[in-house]
C-alpha cells in the first residue's frame, strides 16, 4: 500500500470535519446550513452549532470539502478558508507533483491543492479549522518529500537556497566527472583509441582493470549518485516510483550485472559476461549535469521577482525632530515625512507635500517617460527621482506598498495552473509506472526474441528505456513558461492577477473598450455652449457650472474649468440630485436646473427639438452634446470633446492585426459614438449605455465570441467581472483591483496589445514545451526498447539515453527563458 493510499484510507474513516461558518444569526440559519450540507453527496451527518459558528460534517468515505463549501455558499453563508504556501523539497519530476497534490487533497478539509515544480511550492486552500498546518506537512512527508512553511525571511533568502543547491550539484558533478572520465577511457577507449587496450592490459591486467572499474563506478553510484538512491528507493518501496526511481533501477541493473560478471562470471550464461560499469557512471554524471543546468536555469526563471525586490530602497531620509535622519526602511511608518534628492529611489508610497520633480516610473508602469510630480502628486516606492528634490508624506509602507502588492500578484500568478496543464497531470500520474512496465516488457521480449547473447541485449535495452524516459520535461513545460511570462509582464507594467488569464486572453475574439479614459484622455474640454432665445450665456454657464461642481463626472470638471476661466462665480446649490446615465438637477439662484443627456430632458417631458440640427452637427464631429433645462424650458446645448489618446489609433490597428474585433461601449448618443468609431476604425458600437448597462452590453457581445473588457477597474467593476477576461487600465497606484484578471499599470491602450501579445507568446511557448516533452517520450522510449532494431539494426546506448534525458529538461527551460526577451 502506498503512502497516499494510506492517507486516503485513513481519511475514509467516518471522522467529523469541522467548518467555520460566518453570517449565521438565528436558529433557522443553522437549520438552513445543516440541510444544505446534508444534501451534499457523500455526507452522512452534519451538525451546526450557532454559538461556536461551526459545522461538524461526517462523510461516508473520502471528504469533499469543496462541495460542502459550495453548499454553504449556496445557502447564503460564508465558510472561512485559509491558504498556506509550503516549500516542498525533493521534487524532481511531474510524478512528484502529482503525488504531493494527491496526498494533500486526500486530507479532510482541504478544498484544493496546487503544486508547482518550477517554484517548488505547494499552495493549499483548506477550510479554516478543518485542517492544520501540521497535518498538511505530515501528508507531504508521508508522500516522501520534505515540507517547509514559507515565511517572509525564507522568501527573501530564496536566492541563497538556490545558490546552495547549485553549489551542491556542482560539487557532486565535479567528483562524478573526475571518476567517470578515466572509467570511460579504460572501457570505451580500448575500442576506439589505439594503444589504450594494450596499456590497460600491461598496467592492470584484465582482472585489475575490472576491479578498478568496479571501484570507480561504485564510488560514483554511491557517492555523487547517492542522492538518486535516497529519494528513489523510498518511493519504490512506497510503490510510488518517480524519476529518481527510474535512475536507480537503470543504474543498479547495469552495476549489479557488472558485479556478477566481475566476481561470479560462472553465474552468467556463456557469451554474456560483459561489464557496464562505464554506463552506470556516465548515466549518473550526465543526469547530474542536467540537474545542474536545470537548477541554474530555474534560477533565471525567477529573475523578474528578484528585479522587483531589488527596486526596494534599503533606507530613507525621514524627518525626525526637524532634521532628516537616514532610517532603515522597516522603521518607516505611515505619516513620516521623507526627503528625496536627485537620483534617489522613492522608498515607500506617499503624497508630495513640498517641492517638484520628474520621477521615472518605468519599472512600475512600463512607461518610458518620467512623470511630473508636484504638491499633491502620488509617488510610488521603487521609482527613481530624476532632477528635482521634494518631500512627501508616507501613506503606505511595508506589505501595503504598490511594489509589495505587485510582487505578491506576480508570485500568485506564477504559482497558478492553467487549464492546459490538466492533460499533463493525467498523463504524469501513470507515466513512471508505465515506463517500468515497458522496461520489463522490453527485457522479456529481448530474452525471448532477441539474438544471442539475449541477456546482454535485454539488459542494455531495458536500462535504456528506464533512463531515457523524462517526466521532468513534462512537469516543467507549463510552470516555467508561466513564471517567465508573468515576470516579463510585470517588467512591462502588465500584472496577471490570475494565471488563468494568460490562457483566456489568448482565446478572446472581441476586445470591448470603455470610451472615456480608455480610448480618450479622460480630460474633456468644453468646445460649444449655445443658449436658446431668452437666455444669457454667462448666466446659464454660471448656473450649470455651479451644479456640475457637485458632480464627479469628467464632463462636469470641463464645464467648471471653463466657467472659472471666464471669471464666473459659482452659486449655492439646493436639492442636488445625480441620476447615473441621465444627468444632474438642483436649484441654483432660485432657478430649477436639469443638465444631462437628451433622454434626461425627454423623461421630464421637455422637448429638445430646438437644437436638433446643432446636436446632429456636434455628434458628426464626435463631440458629446448635453442639454440644459431651466425652469422646465430648453435653455442651452453644451458640447464637450474628450481628446483621443495619441496611441489609440495605432493600438486599434494592432488589435485588428491580431485578428480581433474591437467594440466600444459608451454612454454617448449613437451619432457621437459612431463618429468616434468611424474615425478609429472600431467594428462594433454599443452606445447610450448607462453604467449598470455595461454588463448587459458585455453579455450581448459574448454571443459573438469570448470577450475581453477594458475599463477603469472602479466604475467598470461589474463589466470586468462579466467579461471572459477583465483588464483594468491605467490603475496607477491602485493595483489591488479585485474585479480584474489583468491589471495594466499604464493608461496607454497599447498595454492591452502588449498583454494579448504576451499571452499568445506564452501559450505558444507552453505548447512548444509540451510538444517536445510528449514527442520526446513517445518517440524515444520505443526506440530505446529496440523498435528500430528489426528495421535497420539501430539500438540506443544507455549512455546516449542519459544524455538525451538530461538535455530534455534543459531544452524546456531554455525555451521558456526565451520569453524574457519577448517584445509583444
Amino acid at each position: 500500500m502506498t503512502a497516499i493510499s494510506k492517507i486516503e484510507k485513513s481519511t475514509a474513516l467516518p471522522i467529523p470535519t469541522e467548518f467555520m461558518i460566518e453570517g449565521m444569526t438565528c436558529v433557522s440559519c443553522g437549520a438552513r446550513v445543516e440541510r444544505a450540507i446534508k444534501a451534499v453527496p457523500g455526507v452522512v451527518g452534519a451538525s451546526v452549532n450557532l454559538a461556536t459558528e461551526r459545522a461538524s460534517v461526517t462523510f461516508k468515505d473520502r471528504t469533499d470539502a469543496a462541495a460542502v463549501l459550495q453548499a454553504i455558499e449556496g445557502a447564503g453563508y460564508h465558510a472561512r478558508t485559509e491558504t498556506l504556501e509550503v516549500l516542498v523539497d525533493g521534487m524532481t519530476c511531474a510524478a512528484c507533483v502529482s503525488r504531493v497534490e494527491r496526498a494533500l487533497k486526500a486530507l479532510p478539509g482541504v478544498v484544493d491543492a496546487s503544486v508547482n515544480l518550477a517554484t517548488e511550492k505547494a499552495t493549499v486552500r483548506y477550510a479554516a479549522g478543518a485542517a492544520s498546518i501540521r497535518a498538511l506537512k505530515d501528508a507531504i512527508r508521508a508522500a516522501g518529500y520534505q515540507p517547509k512553511t514559507e515565511s517572509g525571511a525564507e522568501n527573501a533568502n530564496g536566492d541563497d537556497r538556490r545558490d546552495v543547491e547549485i553549489h551542491k550539484l556542482a560539487l557532486r558533478l565535479g567528483v562524478s566527472v573526475i571518476l567517470t572520465l578515466p572509467l570511460f577511457l579504460i572501457e570505451m577507449g580500448s575500442h576506439f583509441i589505439p594503444g589504450v587496450h594494450a596499456f590497460v592490459m600491461e598496467t592492470f591486467g584484465m582482472g585489475g582493470s575490472l576491479y578498478l572499474q568496479f571501484m570507480m563506478a561504485t564510488v560514483v553510484l554511491f557517492g555523487p549518485g547517492l542522492v538518486f538512491f535516497q529519494k528513489g528507493v523510498p518511493n519504490l518501496l512506497r510503490l510510488a516510483p518517480d524519476m529518481n526511481s527510474l535512475v536507480v533501477l537503470g543504474t543498479s541493473a547495469a552495476w549489479t550485472y557488472s558485479v556478477v560478471a566481475t566476481f561470479a562470471p560462472a553465474a552468467l550464461p556463456a557469451g554474456t559476461v560483459n561489464v557496464y560499469y562505464e554506463a552506470a557512471a556516465v548515466i549518473v554524471t550526465l543526469i547530474l549535469l542536467g540537474r545542474y543546468l536545470e537548477a541554474r536555469a530555474k534560477g533565471k526563471t525567477s529573475q523578474a521577482i528578484k528585479r522587483l525586490l531589488g527596486l526596494q530602497a534599503k533606507t530613507a531620509f525621514v524627518e525626525r525632530s526637524g532634521t532628516f535622519v537616514e532610517t532603515e526602511i522597516d522603521d518607516v511608518v505611515v505619516g513620516d515625512v521623507i526627503r528625496i534628492r536627485p537620483g534617489e529611489k522613492v522608498p515607500v508610497d506617499g503624497t508630495v507635500v513640498s517641492g517638484e520633480s520628474y520621477v521615472d516610473e518605468a519599472m512600475i508602469t512600463g512607461e518610458p517617460l518620467p512623470r511630473s510630480k508636484s504638491i499633491g502628486s502620488e509617488v510610488v516606492g521603487g521609482t527613481i527621482n530624476k532632477t528635482g528634490s521634494f518631500t512627501f508624506r508616507a501613506t503606505k509602507v511595508g506589505a501595503d506598498t504598490v511594489l509589495a502588492q505587485i510582487v505578491r500578484m506576480v508570485e500568485a500568478a506564477q504559482g497558478s495552473k492553467l487549464p492546459i496543464q490538466a492533460l499533463v497531470d493525467r498523463v504524469t500520474r501513470w507515466f513512471v509506472p508505465a515506463v517500468i512496465v515497458v522496461a520489463l516488457l522490453t527485457f522479456g521480449a529481448w530474452m525471448i526474441l532477441g539474438p544471442s547473447p539475449a541477456l546482454s541485449f535485454a539488459l542494455v535495452n531495458a536500462v535504456a528505456v528506464l533512463i531515457i524516459a523524462c517526466p521532468c520535461a513534462m512537469g516543467l513545460a507549463t510552470p516555467t513558461s508561466i513564471m517567465v511570462g508573468t515576470g516579463r509582464g510585470a517588467e512591462l507594467g502588465i500584472l496577471f492577477r490570475k494565471g488563468e488569464a494568460l490562457q483566456s486572453l489568448r482565446e478572446v475574439r472581441i476586445v470591448a473598450l470603455d470610451k472615456t479614459g480608455t480610448l480618450t484622455k479622460g480630460k474633456p474640454e468644453l468646445t460649444d455652449f449655445q443658449v436658446a432665445d431668452g437666455f444669457l450665456r454667462e448666466d446659464v454657464l454660471g448656473w450649470v457650472a455651479s451644479i456640475e461642481a457637485l458632480s464627479e463626472h469628467p464632463i462636469a470638471e470641463a464645464i467648471v474649468k471653463a466657467a472659472d476661466s471666464e471669471g464666473l462665480a459659482l452659486a449655492d446649490v439646493k436639492g442636488f440630485e445625480a441620476s447615473p446615465g441621465y444627468g444632474v438637477k438642483g436649484s441654483v439662484a432660485g432657478r430649477s436646473l436639469l443638465v444631462g443627456a437628451d433622454r434626461a430632458l425627454v423623461r421630464e417631458g421637455i422637448s429638445v427639438e430646438g437644437f436638433a440640427l446643432v446636436d446632429e452637427e456636434l455628434s458628426r464631429k464626435g463631440r458629446s452634446p448635453l442639454y440644459v433645462a431651466v425652469d422646465g424650458r430648453l435653455a442651452a446645448i453644451v458640447a464637450v470633446s474628450d481628446p483621443i489618446k495619441e496611441t489609440t489609433p495605432g493600438a486599434i490597428r494592432a488589435l485588428h492585426a491580431f485578428g480581433l474585433e474591437v467594440a466600444m461601449i459608451t454612454g454617448d448618443n449613437r451619432r457621437t459614438a459612431e463618429a468616434v468609431a468611424a474615425e478609429l476604425g472600431i467594428d462594433r458600437v454599443v452606445a447610450q449605455v448607462r453604467p449598470e448597462g455595461k454588463v448587459e452590453a458585455v453579455k450581448r457581445l459574448r454571443e459573438h465570441g469570448k470577450v475581453a473588457f477594458v475599463g477603469d477597474g472602479i466604475n467598470d467593476a461589474p463589466a470586468l467581472t462579466e467579461a471572459d477576461v477583465g483588464l483594468a487600465v491605467g490603475t496607477g497606484t491602485d493595483v489591488a483591483v479585485e474585479s480584474a484578471d489583468v491589471v495594466l499599470m499604464s493608461g496607454d491602450l497599447t498595454a492591452v496589445v502588449t498583454a494579448i501579445g504576451l499571452s499568445r507568446a506564452t501559450i505558444r511557448n507552453i505548447k512548444q514545451n509540451l510538444f517536445w516533452a510528449f514527442v520526446y517520450n513517445a518517440g524515444l522510449v520505443p526506440v530505446a526498447a529496440g523498435l528500430l532494431y528489426p528495421v535497420n539494426g539501430t539500438l540506443l546506448s544507455p549512455v546516449f539515453a542519459a544524455g538525451a534525458m538530461a538535455m530534455s529538461s534543459v531544452f524546456v527551460l531554455a525555451n521558456a527563458l526565451r520569453l524574457r526577451r519577448t517584445q509583444p
